[in-house]
């Protein structure tokens, strides 16, 4: 029964009209991929569900995207192939075989989603603490030491979530040679994380505290706790009563954060243009 409802919320989200709905164009022009996956048929699909579960049905359950679909299909295929020429000595050990494959799937299938769910968390974590932290430091609720320590403390959780986000997504390195470091380094350089990465070394290591640096942090963390509460706690009788509201307006209006960011680092720029004006006028 599931299945069918879940069969039928994937046709209709294959059957919408994604090409009328401005919010689409908003979203893919968000969403940061390598060029050479962005023109694939199966990333543009499982980016279309992605936009159907968030603003048309939360319901939706969309898997992963995985490479090792097509192998572990032609397995199955072979495997099936195979099956009429040894069936009766299948039938003999059909119980201990049985229970002994699906103990073996379900053990390999195990720790690559738990992996997953603890990648999700650590990143959910990291960002809250930054999210509050930034809070605590750009509000006048502290004194001008603890403020000034928050402050460096935020922009160093945000680049260890940074890094961390760059290293889950592209790992290290094929190989510790020239070319395949250039490979690696031009893949990632163009992801937004990394450009978060480098804004929080550069204040992090700065003597001087401007706290309106501080608000593309917010809006970037504000962003990853809102969609991870929306996917993994919708449901929950306190996400509903207190959070729902907050974490659907952080999500319907990502491009005003992102609007928001972008002019806070305008203006942080020309603040800074200015402040060194300032110095060599001096």
């Amino acid at each position: 029964m599931a299945e069918d409802t879940q069969r039928l919320k994937k046709n209709a989200a294959s059957a919408y009209d994604y090409d009328n709905d401005p919010r689409w164009a908003d979203y893919w022009s968000n969403i940061l991929i390598p060029p050479n996956m962005a023109s694939r048929s199966d990333v543009i699909k499982h980016f279309k569900q992605k936009f159907y579960q968030r603003y048309l049905d939360p319901d939706l359950e969309v898997e992963p995207m995985c490479s090792t679909g097509s192998s572990q299909s032609t397995r199955s295929s072979t495997s099936t192939t195979s099956m009429p020429a040894n069936e009766p000595a299948r039938h003999r050990t059909s119980g201990p075989s049985s229970g002994s494959s699906s103990g073996a799937s379900s053990q390999t299938n195990a720790p690559t989603g738990s992996l997953r769910v603890d990648r999700q968390s650590v990143q959910f974590s990291i960002n809250v603490w930054v999210l509050v932290v930034a809070l605590l430091a750009i509000l006048p609720v502290l004194s001008r030491n603890l403020s000034n320590k928050a402050y460096r403390v935020s922009f160093l959780g945000t680049a260890v979530a940074c890094a961390y986000s760059l290293y889950t997504q592209y790992g290290k390195p094929r190989a510790w040679n020239l070319q395949a470091i250039q490979i690696w380094f031009q893949s990632m350089i163009s992801c937004k994380d990394f450009i978060y990465l480098l804004y929080s070394l550069i204040f992090v290591s700065s003597q001087t505290h401007v706290k309106f640096a501080m608000i593309p942090l917010i809006c970037r963390s504000l962003e990853h706790v809102a969609k991870f509460l929306r996917r993994n706690f919708s449901r929950a009788t306190f996400y509903r009563r207190y959070l729902d509201d907050v974490c659907l307006w952080v999500e319907t209006n990502t491009t005003t954060l992102n609007i928001l960011s972008s002019n806070a680092e305008i203006g942080l720029g020309f603040l800074l243009i200015f402040a060194l004006f300032s110095l060599l006028g001096t």
